[in-house]
């Protein structure tokens, strides 16, 4: 497990944020909703749009950023470059290269950082949006710079006590429907959008 966070870490304090269940009926058009506006916000500011999709493969609980980032990939996203899936995933071992790789081809681009979180259980299935960067890695002590300009974040387990070993033993039967929320919501948010295609 390499890049997952908890919740309590995972956003900036003084920035607000919509909380969604995604079981919840209508959430799916709320969640695309909030992304729309999220963006819209952004417009003037990027010419580029990178999807970030942070974790590990080889962790069940924190595959939620690179099954994200697959899905958008087999939707054949063409308005926004994806970076990070199942078969190239990005972690805290190679998230400074992949920040480079973005600095030196998208300089322009907004980023959407989406990552697996640890929340109260109740919280589970739930997901945060928001304006501002996600930090990577906080949940198992990793020091690794916020990134992105909108986060979302999939609460996939209970946080607060031995969170590898939770994230790695999280069922599949929860971070999977929420992949697929996530990814066919930032799928149809960016393609309702009027942004001509990155390059």
């Amino acid at each position: 497990m390499y890049s997952s966070t908890t919740t309590t870490d995972i956003i900036p304090s003084q920035k607000p944020f919509i909380s969604l269940d995604t079981h919840e009926h209508g959430a799916q058009v709320d969640f695309v909703k909030a992304l729309t506006d999220l963006l819209d916000e952004l417009d003037e500011n990027f010419s580029d749009l990178v999807i970030l999709c942070i974790g590990s493969d080889r962790s069940t609980g924190d595959s939620l950023g690179p099954l994200v980032g697959s899905m958008l990939e087999d939707l054949n996203t063409k308005n926004a470059v994806v970076l990070g899936t199942l078969n190239k995933p990005v972690h805290a071992l190679n998230l400074k290269e992949t920040r480079l790789h973005i600095e030196q081809n998208y300089a322009s681009a907004a980023i959407i950082a989406v990552d697996a979180c640890l929340g109260q259980k109740q919280k589970i299935g739930h997901l945060e949006i928001g304006k501002g960067p996600l930090q990577p890695g906080a949940a198992v002590n990793k020091r690794i710079p916020p990134v992105g300009d909108i986060y979302i974040a999939g609460i996939v387990n209970v946080g607060g006590f031995m969170e590898m070993m939770v994230l790695q033993s999280t069922p599949l039967s929860v971070v999977i429907p929420m992949a697929r929320f996530i990814g066919l919501g930032i799928f149809m948010a960016i393609s309702e959008d009027s942004r001509s295609a990155v390059r």
